[in-house]
């Protein structure tokens, strides 16, 4: 993977405050690399135990609620808005590398899923699933099953392609009852 396609994957990551999918030498690297500039140490005492483990927390009990039915449906439109801006902000100008879009598929997701979060949608739970591939003269048949109840899940998918490659997210919403 060229040096360009790993800053720029490594500073998307860093939008959303991930580094997670770079690999632990790359990370380190780009740990040894920062701390060449002004570096500035902090050290994190959660793990010690300290004065606030004295006291006993009172257990919190949930009651049921009942619902069986969720308050607000799954707003396929807007996410599939979501999908489509995403898509295209992140893949428009983009050129298939087969590294460069293994990261790009975990961003990617990142921030649908936090985008999706962020309609703040109850009891619902978003599962995202992007997949990346290079256009040549080739077909491609994608299918996915799952449990599903059909008067409360629901999802949402869109489709991109550009000149070197094509992108298909999917999003799906499972009521949690």
């Amino acid at each position: 993977m060229s040096d360009l396609a790993k800053e720029k994957a490594a500073r998307l990551l860093k939008k959303r405050g991930s580094l997670s999918s770079l690999g632990s030498h790359e990370v380190r690297a780009k740990e040894a690399f920062a701390k060449t500039k002004d570096s500035i140490s902090t050290v994190s005492y959660m793990e010690e135990p300290g004065h606030h483990d004295d006291i006993p927390r009172p257990a919190v009990q949930m009651e049921n609620t009942y619902q069986l039915s969720p308050t607000q449906r799954f707003p396929v439109l807007t996410v599939k808005d979501i999908l489509k801006d995403v898509l295209t902000s992140y893949l428009q100008e983009e050129k298939y590398e087969p590294e460069l879009c293994r990261q790009m598929t975990k961003t990617i997701s990142e921030v649908i899923k936090a985008r999706v979060k962020d309609l703040m949608i109850p009891r619902y739970k978003i599962i995202v699933i992007i997949s990346i591939g290079q256009i040549r003269d080739q077909n491609m048949r994608m299918g996915s099953r799952c449990l599903w109840d059909e008067t409360h899940d629901n999802f949402s998918s869109h489709t991109f392609k550009n000149s070197s490659l094509f992108a298909t997210a999917t999003v799906y919403g499972v009521y949690f009852e």
